[in-house]
């Protein structure tokens, strides 16, 4: 069965217009998006996402994060609503919290991919190997310790902050 997908962006003169994808698994230009994570993350979890960063090679060419939220009618997931955001703009967001920490820190996603950073050894875009992020998400926000490391989650937001052990 063919997927819907409404995908609305912002063209470079600020009009916005639709962006169409083939959605047909008949034909050979078929996007399954079903299979990404800004999908896969809340239909697996019922809980909000942040896939990336990624460099967005289907729509603008650049760094961006996908924030993504499940969809549900009656108890039963039917998609997700989602957004891009473009990395640059994220980290103007979020780097001058980061930078007024006392100690090197990072923003990580579910699966440990660093969303900003102020950590040289973990660059955006970097995988941080070792605790179980979607775990600290899923748990109280009671600053888990791990290999030396803080995690945080951030609350009504899925990412974890990652700062050393104090």
């Amino acid at each position: 069965m063919p997927g819907w997908l409404e995908w609305w962006q912002r063209g470079p003169g600020g009009a916005v217009r639709p962006l169409l994808l083939d959605l047909d698994p008949e034909h050979s230009a078929y996007s399954d998006y079903t299979h990404w994570d800004w999908y896969t993350l809340p239909r697996e979890t019922g809980s909000r996402a942040v896939a990336g960063p990624y460099v967005d090679y289907l729509c603008s060419d650049e760094y961006g994060l996908t924030l993504s939220e499940p969809v549900t009618l009656d108890g039963r997931f039917v998609g997700v609503a989602a957004a891009d955001v473009y990395l640059r703009h994220f980290e103007a967001a979020v780097l001058p919290a980061l930078q007024r920490l006392p100690a090197p820190a990072r923003l990580v996603n579910a699966r440990g991919r660093v969303a900003a950073s102020t950590d040289t050894a973990h660059l955006v875009g970097s995988l941080t190997k070792g605790p179980d992020f979607g775990a600290v998400l899923a748990g109280p926000p009671d600053g888990r310790h791990a290999d030396g490391l803080r995690l945080l989650p951030c609350a009504g937001t899925p990412l974890v902050l990652v700062t050393a052990e104090s």
